[in-house]
């Protein structure tokens, strides 16, 4: 077979050709040859067969995400979608709304008890409760990790299903989340009054103003024991400093934080508790700094250290302005200093018993104050219009910075030589601190009035006591020894106790040497001999 086919006339394959050849001719294609036509009928095969997957992508995307050439409408009858041969999609809006018929047909096989509580779980109910919860009974007193879910201080069990609401409450509370991404608030209910829809145009107009947002919570009550609270990146990691730090002092806006300390170096950080991105560093070639600190309205830095003049750096201008020697003071050191709650007035410690009172805005001397022994410690009250002052003699002195006389002068009880005082920003506590270690509050009404007993003396420490602070709703006094490593206490005010996890165990903080609340108290700033600025989240308070 094989032979006959390999042996097959070569005359008949030519006139075949040659006929095929001359029927193309008469058609008008004049292809010229066999090859010739393969390639144009393979090359029309191929456009064809693009086509097809052309159209059929077209379709693959219709069907997945509508028609991307024809304007997606609602409204229109079929047979218009259909006549228009585009693959046309709607969303059926009325789903949630209406009842498919598969579910009335169910419903008309179930009872009336089923029926009520199929409908309680369309409205969002729970679809199954745990009867034992009622039961359980929890004691959130003896875990120390529970007790933030006390309400009150002397609160013990509670009921399983009570414990499981305070978890989530709890929960939201160091969680919040945002309106704008919650579904519900993007939907207006058509069906209620005009005066809801309107209440709620006049909520959007806070979005018009520069005023705050965010609303400070106020009189939450801090429970004493524990101190919840969260280790941050350093404040100043983005640039720690080479000598110990002397100052931290959070600005107004409690964004800005400035870092000061002998490296001669002020420094300036943003801080958001992950980056604290650095904003600006400036030297002081003639000036290691011993204290740096805002004036409270934030349009100005006092920087001093143990020379005869200080600096005033105005942050609107960015200029730095060198006053001093004071005209007609021969102090030889103005690195202590206070300001005024009012920014009007700031106070230096002066030789003898002196207190130098100079003007913010003039910077000249508009007063002194004679104590009967040496000035160490300085602290301003009632905004500024009074002036508490302790020193070598163990006395407390309140001065009335308007008509410069001293109020009323009391022995400190068991110290012999002051070494630091504060205020609280209502004026109505203030704590002295010794050499001793030993610090005493008092409230200043019964202090004024003659009662010298203190409310409360900490002893925690035993080494003298360099720094004190309240923060701004003083419920936190901290103490500060630069003596000894880790020597800060944080004292719980209103139940006059002592935090029990603070410091925090298992953690080194060096030897501190100042320490600054943020103006809402949600960051706490510590700067140390090793010239870093630990930064700490308290979680009871919502702003920084």
């Amino acid at each position: 077979m094989s032979m006959l086919s390999q042996n097959a006339p070569k005359s008949k394959v030519k006139r075949e050709k040659s006929k095929k050849q001359y029927i193309d001719v008469e058609d008008g294609k004049d292809i010229g040859s066999d090859g010739d036509a393969r390639g144009k009928r393979r090359k029309m095969e191929e456009e064809k067969q693009q086509e097809l997957e052309q159209v059929e992508m077209k379709k693959l995307e219709n069907m997945l995400f509508g028609s991307l050439y024809s304007p997606v409408t609602f409204g229109k009858e079929d047979d218009d979608e259909e006549a228009d041969g585009s693959a046309l999609f709607h969303v059926d809006r009325s789903a949630a709304r209406q009842t498919p018929d598969y579910e009335d047909d169910d419903d008309e096989q179930l009872s009336d008890e089923e029926k009520g509580q199929a409908k309680g779980i369309r409205k969002g109910e729970a679809a199954w409760e745990d009867e034992e919860e009622k039961e359980i009974n929890i004691n959130i007193s003896t875990v120390n990790r529970l007790r933030k879910l006390r309400k009150e201080e002397n609160e013990g069990l509670i009921s399983g299903s009570e414990y499981i609401a305070r978890l989530r409450a709890h929960h939201a509370k160091l969680n919040p989340g945002t309106d704008w991404a919650r579904p519900d608030s993007q939907i207006i209910d058509v069906e209620s009054s005009d005066d809801e829809y309107h209440h709620g145009e006049v909520d959007d107009d806070i979005l018009r103003t520069n005023e705050d947002l965010v609303v400070k919570s106020g009189g939450t009550k801090l429970f004493p024991g524990v101190l919840e609270y969260s280790k941050l990146v350093d404040a100043n990691a983005a640039d720690p400093s080479n000598g110990p730090i002397n100052s931290v002092h959070f600005h107004q806006n409690a964004q800005l934080l400035l870092t000061a300390g002998l490296d001669r170096r002020l420094r300036f950080f943003q801080i958001d508790g992950k980056r604290n991105t650095k904003i600006q560093s400036i030297f002081l070639e003639d000036c290691p700094i011993r204290k740096a600190a805002f004036l409270p309205n934030g349009s100005q830095v006092i920087v001093s250290g143990r020379r005869k003049f200080f600096y005033s750096f105005d942050l609107e201008n960015a200029k730095f302005d060198k006053i001093g020697p004071l005209v007609g003071r021969e102090e030889k050191s103005l690195e202590h200093f206070e300001v005024s709650q009012d920014s009007n007035t700031i106070a230096f410690v002066g030789n003898e018993g002196y207190i130098l009172l100079v003007s913010s805005k003039t910077k000249e001397l508009t007063g002194t104050l004679k104590m009967n022994g040496s000035v160490r410690s300085l602290a301003f009250s009632d905004d500024g219009k009074q002036l508490l002052s302790s020193g070598g003699d163990g006395q407390v002195y309140v001065w009335d910075l308007r008509t410069m006389k001293c109020l009323y002068k009391g022995v400190d009880e068991g110290s012999t030589c002051g070494t630091s005082l504060c205020s609280s920003l209502n004026g109505a506590l203030f704590a002295s601190g010794t050499d001793r270690g030993i610090v005493n509050i008092y409230k200043k009404s019964e202090f004024v009035g003659g009662k010298r007993k203190p409310i409360k003396t900490v002893d925690n420490l035993t080494s003298k006591i360099d720094f004190m602070k309240f923060n701004h709703d003083a419920q936190i006094l901290a103490i500060v020894s630069t003596m000894n490593k880790n020597s800060v206490k944080l004292v719980h005010v209103p139940s006059l106790t002592v935090f029990s996890n603070w410091p925090p165990p298992n953690s080194t903080m060096h030897y501190p040497r100042c320490l600054d609340f943020s103006p809402g108290s949600g960051f706490m700033a510590m700067g140390n001999a090793a010239g870093k600025v630990l930064l700490y989240k308290l979680h009871h308070y919502q702003n920084a």
